[in-house]
């Protein structure tokens, strides 16, 4: 487009070159209209699509431990087992809060209770700090929920012949996002 036929633009918006891909009036698919921008409508259906594959993965998480022989656990009681189950070291609270993203401690120590309990996490005092690894019994149920993942879920993924290369990159576009709404929950706390 000539420089004479650009139009004025509203301060905060920049002009659209020809090459972007146009805007479509199609209908999003979204759990909230109301929160639906202008400046960015596919952060809207990137929020449902999120909304339900938590919960249904959520789901899937307590159904595979139930089929594996342990039903009375929630979805951070068993994220909580497979972290501290990972790479067969111990891991303190904080630790298992990290890498999990969760930020309220008081949660994860109440699964880490909840686990001890059952007998499938043991924990060592060092220092101030306890650090918890799974016990033989929490390595076996680590072992029962992997063999009814794999006939299960990964054994359908396998038949949908889904390209394995396109799912890394959904997983490493979701870990930037992750980041994207940690700096944006950040920055709501300080208004």
């Amino acid at each position: 487009m000539p420089q004479s036929a650009s139009r004025k633009l509203t301060p905060g918006f920049q002009e659209r070159r020809m090459t972007d891909t146009p805007r479509t009036d199609k209908p999003r698919i979204v759990s909230s209209s109301h929160l639906v921008s202008e400046r960015a409508a596919e952060l809207s259906e990137l929020e449902f699509a999120l909304i339900l594959s938590g919960n249904a993965f959520n789901r899937w998480m307590v159904r595979c431990m139930r089929a594996a022989g342990m039903p009375d656990v929630s979805v951070l009681d068993i994220l909580v087992l497979h972290n501290v189950n990972s790479r067969e070291r111990e891991k303190s609270l904080s630790e298992v809060c990290f890498v999990l993203n969760v930020e309220d401690s008081h949660l994860v120590n109440y699964s880490l209770k909840k686990l001890r309990k059952l007998g499938l996490v043991d924990g060592i005092k060092r220092g101030k700090e306890v650090h918890y690894s799974t016990t033989k019994d929490g390595r076996a149920m680590c072992e029962k929920y992997r063999e009814v993942r794999e006939a299960c879920l990964v054994e359908t993924f396998q038949r949908l012949g889904v390209n394995h290369e396109e799912v890394g990159d959904v997983a490493k576009t979701l870990r930037a996002i992750s980041g994207v709404y940690d700096q944006a929950s950040r920055a709501a706390s300080a208004m």
